[in-house]
């Protein structure tokens, strides 16, 4: 259906006319003194108390629809602990001072798209499928350089090795071809073949000892597969 009123989501001009349209707003919340931070129509509001929020919230419902002629979302709208919401991709810590985090959502949505790239790299061999990741990977972290929580990171660099491990054990559909390459990887002939007849699925076998001990990290850092912590660490440094 054509448009008859609006701008198209995500289009160049939406951030421009948001911007302008609510800087009335970022005016009113300077004058009533609020600490917020809002980036389009994306505002976070911290106040004292639950209390102190729902009154906020109230007025500012009441502001935005009688000052500026715009409705408030309420399904996307709460009053709660700052450590409860996100924030453009970001939470934070329950601290008195607070450290910012990628939120638990951001993972997942993130996760989900290299999901779709990893099992797209099943007939392919592994380093270019990592070869094609490396941006993704790079751009995503770019985004999360103000992150201030390393576990995280930690965490999704184990899940990529192991991910790109189930790629191998895929692609060695015989028992017989597994037991070889485990071999070749310098584990002993009895364990690679106890291994390789184990039964179990591709994600099991993924993360289990011999996998690991056959392809440690320094294997995928030499086939370019980005490490999160790493490129944090570059980011940083290149401030």
């Amino acid at each position: 259906m054509a448009r008859s009123e609006g701008t198209p989501q995500g289009g160049p001009l939406s951030p421009l006319l948001s911007n302008v349209l609510l800087d009335d707003l970022d005016k009113e919340l300077e004058r009533r003194g609020h600490a917020f931070c809002r980036y389009a129509d994306d505002c976070n509001i911290y106040v004292r108390s639950q209390r102190a929020g729902e009154r906020v919230m109230a007025s500012l419902t009441r502001y935005l629809a009688e000052r500026l002629k715009l409705t408030v979302n309420g399904a996307k709208s709460a009053v709660d602990r700052p450590w409860k919401r996100t924030f453009l991709g970001y939470t934070m810590t329950l601290h008195k001072a607070p450290r910012r985090l990628i939120a638990a959502s951001s993972v997942t949505r993130f996760k989900g798209k290299l999901k779709a790239a990893f099992r797209a790299g099943r007939g392919r061999a592994l380093g270019a499928t990592i070869k094609d990741l490396s941006p993704i990977l790079r751009g995503w972290m770019a985004y999360f350089r103000l992150t201030e929580g390393k576990g995280v990171l930690e965490e999704v660099d184990g899940w990529l090795r192991r991910r790109s491990r189930c790629i191998l054990w895929r692609q060695w559909k015989k028992p017989t071809t597994r037991a070889m390459r485990l071999r070749q990887r310098g584990l002993t002939e009895q364990r690679a073949c106890e291994s390789a007849g184990n039964g179990r699925g591709p994600w099991w076998n993924a993360g289990a000892s011999h996998m690991n001990d056959a392809f440690r990290k320094s294997f995928f850092d030499q086939l370019g597969l980005v490490s999160l912590q790493q490129e944090l660490q570059r980011l940083n440094h290149a401030r």
